[in-house]
């Protein structure tokens, strides 16, 4: 058995291999200076000329968002140990595991609260209870530890909040919230599962309790896999979460790029003080409207070590209408003027380049059907973005999986699977962008979380 160091040095021989050998396959880097140099503006035209450049530009976009995931992959050991206790779970505060649902699926959420509650016990919490907020009545199992909070169908936010957003404000009302400042939160989505390991890092972050927001990896691949495609393509999202989402928190202690909806850690004070009361705009993703309002607050943030479980959406149609969503709502903050430029640039340059993924795609066929000539460091950097998102695949897949347990044949074909799914995940997100940018804004999709017909409301 490898160990962690050992892993780590193999990941960052890798990441590199796979760099070099795209950059030499794509001429970003170029063993000799022999090939033809043309001149576009005589072999294309003016206006064409200006089109071709225009298109190579967007392809930059994403640099800010690939430099912070190659940062975090190779600054920080990728395959830490087990999390180990820094403080007694008795001398820990008070913890409310939070999870928000529409109530759509009640035999999944009582499934998953029991399986929580069992967790959070075998891993030693104290002090802790479980909340699930709904829309509709669960009627969950008698316990001390299980709280179930329906929000009232009249109840109404002061900004006209809606959705989760709506949910997560009414428990922060007075009246209805009964944690103390000092306490701490940890929100999850109906299907999130805990793991010991979670619970220990979650354990260390309010502890050390240096910082009021916090966030870990989350995965896809546990026990059954429902949907191949979705899952592998996935693994792109547990790259980044080691890669951008560490490296931000670690570094910075600031949500440049924003963060997830899910395994959200937030100290009670510091969320009331935020609130989710902001407005349709702060409503579709509502996850990134509060992190985006905190940076802006001065709060800081900071990464949890652990992993907890998650599932891929079930089907395509489902992982469009999630990627739409996302897409959706981002934008909606970006455009908001409630946050000031200087705390969402990075957001917003990352945002422009999905919403421009339809263009900056056509690189793939014009850079061999109209190349043109840019300078070796343009070359480079290109080739450097495509290769940093392929090897995310292949990262995703070696943190998801087991080698132990697949084996070496199982393990290498989710790799090519992995790999075989980015033109299927370019295309269904170039069809969020066109959907996302044309359809209704304001609108909340529920993914199908347990084999039922999902809803739009």
């Amino acid at each position: 058995m490898l160990n962690s160091k050992t892993k780590h040095a193999l990941h960052c021989a890798l990441l590199f291999s796979v760099i070099i050998i795209f950059e030499l396959l794509t001429g970003g880097l170029k063993l000799s200076s022999d090939e033809t140099v043309i001149d576009p503006w005589v072999k294309y035209g003016f206006v064409i000329t200006i089109v071709l450049y225009a298109l190579r530009f967007l392809a930059f976009l994403p640099l800010p968002q690939i430099l912070l995931n190659f940062a975090g992959l190779t600054f920080y050991n990728a395959f830490p140990d087990n999390v180990i206790l820094k403080g007694s779970p008795l001398l820990a505060p008070f913890i409310c595991v939070r999870i928000v649902t529409r109530g759509d699926y009640p035999q999944l959420v009582k499934n998953n609260v029991s399986r929580n509650l069992s967790k959070c016990l075998s891993a030693g919490l104290e002090h802790f209870v479980i909340e699930v907020v709904t829309d509709k009545p669960l009627h969950l199992m008698k316990d001390r530890r299980v709280i179930e909070t329906v929000v009232p169908g009249n109840y109404k936010a002061k900004s006209g909040a809606l959705f989760k957003a709506r949910a997560l404000q009414y428990c922060l009302e007075e009246g209805v919230n009964t944690l103390s400042d000092s306490d701490w939160i940890v929100h999850l989505d109906e299907e999130t599962l805990l793991t010991e390991n979670s619970i220990r890092g979650i354990l260390n972050f309010v502890i050390d309790g240096k910082h009021s927001f916090g966030q870990g990896l989350i995965t896809y691949a546990n026990e059954e896999v429902v949907n191949w495609i979705t899952t592998l393509a996935d693994t792109f999202r547990v790259a980044d979460d080691m890669g951008k989402l560490r490296f931000q928190f670690l570094m910075f202690h600031k949500p440049l790029l924003s963060w997830k909806g899910s395994y959200v850690v937030t100290q009670v004070k510091a969320e009331r003080d935020v609130t989710f009361d902001n407005g349709l705009d702060g409503s579709v993703a509502e996850d990134c409207f509060f992190a985006m309002k905190a940076y802006k607050m001065g709060y800081t943030f900071n990464f949890i070590e652990g992993e907890m479980w998650e599932k891929s959406p079930f089907t395509l149609g489902d992982f469009l209408q999630q990627r739409k969503r996302w897409l959706q709502g981002i934008l909606l903050v970006v455009r908001s003027k409630k946050i000031p430029l200087k705390n969402k640039i990075f957001l917003s340059i990352s945002c422009y380049s999905w919403v421009t993924m339809p263009l900056s795609t056509s690189n793939i066929l014009l850079a061999s059907l109209c190349p043109i000539p840019c300078p070796p460091l343009i070359d480079f950097l290109c080739a450097f973005i495509g290769a940093v998102s392929i090897y995310m695949y292949i990262f995703g897949v070696i943190k998801s999986f087991s080698l132990y347990r697949f084996g070496v044949i199982k393990f290498s074909l989710c790799i090519f699977g992995a790999l075989a799914t980015i033109p299927i995940n370019v295309i269904i997100e170039n069809a969020a962008v066109i959907w996302g940018l044309l359809g209704k804004k304001h609108k909340f999709y529920v993914v199908n979380k347990d084999n039922r017909p999902p809803l739009t409301v």
